[in-house]
């Protein structure tokens, strides 16, 4: 049992892990990437976007294997995280690492099936993945390396259809990502502020405490602008300046309306991204398709004259 925060009773643990939201929030910005990079008026290629999800799945349970193994004394101090296999003595350390091992190999798998130029971008990111766990006892920015792991799918989707990055479109995309990461997982780190201060860990919620509407209200603002300059560095159409627009309504509510101090609603809040991610897919395919028409109306004017 944990204690209700300012009340004193008895509940059951409000925050719980990310569980298939983070993969999903993995995935998105790999699936934001490809759907760019797809020939004007066709669909992402499914194939792409199946293996990145596979990958998607087995680098985040890497990612929490190795974030269980890093953070095992933490975890047996904090009521929600002490029932952790590691924490709990469930498992020993070398059986965590012996499964790291299996879920890294087939992550290495699916790598392989890139190009050249892809597998070496992907081999770059491990050492985020790795190091992302130790950023909190570091300093209190560790939603941003959280944000330069989480979305390195947004260069490799890319590079997996194009056979290299143009970065005109992959650093703005990247940017993106980036901002948006420092907001929900701002919102997700509200849930365990006072277990954070009791065992001497540090995030952006504590660094921006009551000022963290205005902190995440330039970071929506800088995502935005990032995309809009992605969408004009590739040729986007309405469709996908309409998803933006989108997303930006859904974070301005969500910034608006987020209580801080309710555990429940910022994991809420933070639930809710998965839909920000959606939306902006849906948009690109949609502009992509419109590509199509644009082009097509474009040359039936050129015959004409």
């Amino acid at each position: 049992m944990m204690i209700k925060w300012k009340t004193g009773e008895p509940c059951q643990p409000l925050r719980v892990p990310m569980g298939k939201k983070g993969t999903w929030l993995l995935y998105l910005p790999c699936t934001w990437s490809i759907g760019l990079a797809a020939e004007p008026g066709c669909l992402p290629s499914w194939y792409t976007l199946l293996l990145f999800g596979t990958g998607a799945v087995l680098m985040r349970g890497a990612g929490c294997t190795i974030n269980d193994m890093w953070d095992q004394d933490y975890d047996k101090k904090v009521t929600r995280t002490a029932g952790r296999p590691l924490a709990a003595g469930k498992i020993s350390t070398f059986q965590s690492l012996v499964f790291l091992g299996g879920q890294l190999s087939l992550a290495l798998c699916v790598l392989l099936c890139l190009n050249y130029y892809s597998i070496a971008l992907g081999a770059a990111s491990l050492s985020l993945v790795v190091t992302y766990p130790l950023m909190k006892r570091i300093t209190y920015w560790p939603q941003l390396v959280l944000g330069l792991t989480f979305n390195w799918g947004a260069l490799l989707g890319w590079s997996a259809i194009k056979g290299s990055c143009d970065w005109s479109v992959c650093l703005p995309l990247y940017f993106s990502g980036v901002m948006w990461t420092l907001i929900y997982d701002t919102i997700y780190a509200h849930q365990d502020k006072e277990d954070d201060i009791t065992i001497g860990v540090k995030s952006t919620a504590l660094r921006f405490s009551e000022n963290t509407k205005q902190w995440l209200s330039g970071f929506s603002a800088l995502m935005l602008l990032g995309l809009t300059a992605t969408g004009m560095n590739c040729d986007q159409t309405f469709p996908y300046y309409t998803a933006v627009a989108a997303v930006g309504i859904h974070l301005a509510q969500q910034i608006y309306t987020l209580n801080i101090h309710s555990p429940e609603d910022c994991w809420r809040k933070f639930s809710s991204n998965r839909t920000v991610g959606l939306l902006l897919f849906i948009g690109i395919v949609l502009g992509n398709s419109q590509k199509r028409k644009d082009t097509e109306e474009t040359r039936k004017s050129l015959d004409g004259t």
